[in-house]
């Protein structure tokens, strides 16, 4: 069994109307001036929060994150406004794509290094600044991950910045928070969320320690997915799947994702397909054709989704590839890349671009070559 180092927050807390509790772990800390950034969604929320800051004794500014998915020079923007309020902590709140920029302004506030400097694994040189994460979508994980990823348009291609400086001093769940989220979002959210899971889980780096969260993470998803869809206020779905994500998020850094992920990049990066979305085209077709490199670990996530058992691992992972497919269409998710935009001669530049990102690639458990990429991005075109 090899070595494995889980980083995770200090403070982990967990439960719906704990939002206070972040305000009361600030009040004791030595941090005075506390910079919010959040989603622009929950400006109401962002002002209650801070005026409870504010009475706390805290020296509190706000704002509000560009866009669902930042770019470097959104990045740049909300670190020069950071920058001008000198906080002695970041506080993000919002989806996943708020919680990277929060934790990048952090580490960069009081630092000279360039955010290009830091892409990659273990570049990043150090953070001083406090950080508090309160994810409000159940999907990234950001909340409990050392990764933060930006897009890069000039190379239209999502790039990560992993670092033990980017886990959170401190994370606070409050499932309650996603009630609101549309069901467009929860859905490609979650999914993202049940992507995490299964990658650690057939990961190529692949641990005991890991599987625990991933499995458990899968049956979640798979359990609670569809409610939190169909009704956004069915309070239980929306723990079940601030939980998956959790655990999602905790599986990235000892292991993180694999080829789904590689693959989805240049469909954010160029067509500027949400996240969870271009994941949850991807997830089947990567599932299928991994299947034969991890056969009785995809059979076992087939089993957490519910698939039912069949005459041998093969038919079970096969099983589990279809229960995949039912699940992301009972979300309403169309499954078909033509219908999301994309034509079928923008195939070898993508399979291309997702070959660059090696450092997702070589935890898959089976190689990803040009023409399998190309066969995988085809599978996913044409299908009703």
């Amino acid at each position: 069994m090899r070595t494995i180092t889980f980083l995770q927050p200090r403070v982990l807390t967990f439960g719906n109307g704990c939002l206070p509790d972040a305000v009361t772990y600030l009040r004791e800390t030595p941090h005075t001036r506390i910079h919010i950034l959040g989603s622009p969604s929950l400006s109401q929320t962002i002002e209650v929060l801070s005026g409870q800051l504010a009475h706390a004794g805290c020296s509190v500014t706000a704002q509000l994150a560009a866009r669902a998915e930042p770019t470097i020079r959104d990045f740049n923007l909300a670190l020069e406004t950071a920058r001008n309020a000198s906080p002695t902590c970041v506080l993000g709140i919002g989806g996943g794509s708020t919680l990277d920029l929060a934790k990048l302004v952090a580490a960069f506030v009081n630092s000279t290094q360039r955010v290009e400097e830091s892409f990659g694994i273990g570049l990043l040189r150090e953070r001083t600044c406090g950080l508090v994460c309160m994810p409000t979508t159940s999907g990234t994980g950001s909340e409990a991950s050392p990764n933060a990823i930006l897009l890069d348009e000039a190379a239209q291609l999502k790039k990560g910045v992993i670092s033990p400086h980017l886990v959170p001093d401190a994370t606070f769940i409050d499932p309650s928070l996603t009630e609101s989220v549309p069901p467009e979002v929860t859905a490609a959210t979650g999914l993202d969320a049940l992507t995490h899971c299964i990658e650690a889980y057939t990961n190529r780096h692949a641990h005991p320690l890991v599987d625990v969260y991933a499995l458990e993470g899968v049956r979640l998803a798979a359990r609670f997915l569809v409610r939190a869809v169909q009704d956004g206020r069915d309070r239980e779905a929306r723990e079940g799947m601030a939980r998956a994500s959790l655990y999602g998020g905790l599986c990235l850094g000892p292991v993180n994702t694999a080829a789904v992920h590689a693959l989805a990049y240049p469909l954010g990066g160029e067509f500027h397909l949400p996240h969870g979305l271009s994941n949850a085209v991807l997830l089947p077709a990567v599932f299928r054709f991994n299947a034969e490199a991890a056969l009785e670990r995809h059979a076992a996530v087939a089993l957490a989704l519910g698939a039912e058992t069949g005459v041998d691992a093969m038919e079970t992972a096969e099983n589990g590839a279809r229960a995949l497919e039912d699940l992301a269409r009972a979300c309403g998710v169309e499954m078909d890349l033509e219908k999301h935009g994309l034509r079928r001669d923008a195939i070898p530049k993508m399979a291309e671009v997702a070959l660059s990102v090696q450092r997702l690639l070589r935890n898959n458990p089976r190689e990803v070559t040009l023409e399998a990429a190309q066969q995988i991005y085809a599978q996913c075109f044409g299908k009703s």
